[in-house]
C-alpha cells in the first residue's frame, strides 16, 4: 500500500552523532514531501526545540504537523494550532514531585517557556535538557509555582542506576495515572495518560484521513515503541533497543549511516 505518511523520531533517528541532519537525510524527506507524503517529525522535545529542523527541512507549510512532548501536544506548523493538547495540572506537579523526591530521583516540570526543577542541587540532565531544547532552566520550590500553569511534561532524571532504583519504588497510582516512558538511560518521562507517540499519530492519520496500513514510522527508543508498533510499517534503526526491533516490521541502518533516507527510499518512494 502507498506510504502517505511518515512519522520520524528525532535523537538517534533523524539526527547523526553530532545532532545533525545529514545530506542524504535531508534529500529524502524534500523527496517524500514533493511526492505529496506527509512527513511528521515525532519527538519528545518542545515546539521551540524542534523549530530550527522544521525550518531546515522545509517543515512549515499550511499542511505540515509536528508532534511534540512524546504526543502530548500535536500543531500545525504553518499556523501553531493544536491539534491534540493534553497538558498536566498543578496538582499533577504536586503528586509526581513529591512522589520523585520520596523515590530519590531528581525531577523537573517542562512547557515551552521554560524547565522548573524543585532541586536546589540542580541535575546535570536537566542543564543538559535545558541546552538541547533551547529553553531557559528555573529552580522553584513547589511552594513557589504558579497553580495556574499547566505542563506538557514532566521528568524524573537521574544517573541511571539511580534513576532505575527510583523507578521500582514508585508506587502503583503513578504507573496507573500517567504514561511513563523511559526515554534515554537518565530520563524517565512522565505525561497525561492520553499521551503516547503511537496514539498522537494514530488521531492525526485519521483527521487527514489516512488508513493506517498507509502510515510508516521511524524510531530507536523506549518512547518509540507504540509509534514504531502503530505503523503499517514499523521501522526500528539499526542503533534501536530489542524492544523497539521487536515491534518493527523492517530494520534499517543507523543515525550516522543515513538510516531514515534508506527506509524512506526503499519503503516510501520505491513501491
Amino acid at each position: 500500500m502507498t506510504v502517505k505518511l511518515i512519522a520520524i523520531d528525532l535523537d538517534g533517528t533523524l539526527l547523526n552523532k553530532e545532532r545533525k541532519v545529514t545530506k542524504e537525510v535531508n534529500e529524502a524527506i524534500r523527496a517524500a514531501k514533493e511526492a505529496g507524503i506527509y512527513v511528521v517529525l515525532c519527538t519528545g522535545r518542545p515546539f521551540p526545540g524542534v523549530v530550527p529542523l522544521i525550518e531546515e527541512l522545509g517543515l512549515e507549510e499550511s499542511d505540515d504537523y509536528v508532534i511534540t512532548y512524546n504526543g502530548a501536544l500535536v500543531q500545525n506548523t504553518h499556523t501553531r494550532e493544536s491539534i491534540i493538547d493534553y497538558r498536566l495540572t498543578h496538582q499533577d506537579y504536586l503528586v509526581l514531585e513529591k512522589a520523585a523526591a520520596e523515590a530519590g530521583s531528581h525531577f523537573h516540570a517542562i512547557h515551552n517557556e521554560g524547565i522548573f526543577t524543585p532541586n536546589r542541587d540542580i541535575s546535570r540532565y536537566s542543564v543538559h535538557e535545558s541546552f538541547i531544547i533551547n529553553i531557559p532552566l528555573f529552580y522553584r520550590k513547589p511552594e513557589e509555582m504558579d497553580p495556574a500553569i499547566n505542563y506538557n511534561k514532566m521528568m524524573m532524571i537521574d544517573e541511571s542506576l539511580i534513576l532505575e532504583a527510583a523507578i521500582a519504588r514508585l508506587p502503583e497510582e503513578i504507573w496507573e495515572n500517567y504514561t511513563l516512558l523511559r526515554s534515554e538511560p537518565f530520563y524517565l518521562e512522565i505525561l497525561n495518560k492520553e499521551a503516547s507517540k503511537g496514539k498522537a499519530v494514530a488521531a492525526l492519520a485519521t483527521r487527514l484521513g489516512i488508513a493506517r496500513e498507509e502510515v510508516m514510522a521511524i524510531g530507536d527508543s523506549g518512547n518509540d515503541i507504540d509509534l514504531v508498533d502503530f505503523a503499517g510499517i514499523g521501522i526500528a534503526m539499526e542503533n534501536a533497543t530489542k524492544e523497539v526491533k521487536a515491534v518493527a516490521n523492517f530494520e534499517t541502518t543507523s543515525n550516522n549511516e543515513n538510516g531514515v533516507a534508506q527506509a524512506i527510499n526503499t519503503h516510501a518512494l520505491m513501491m
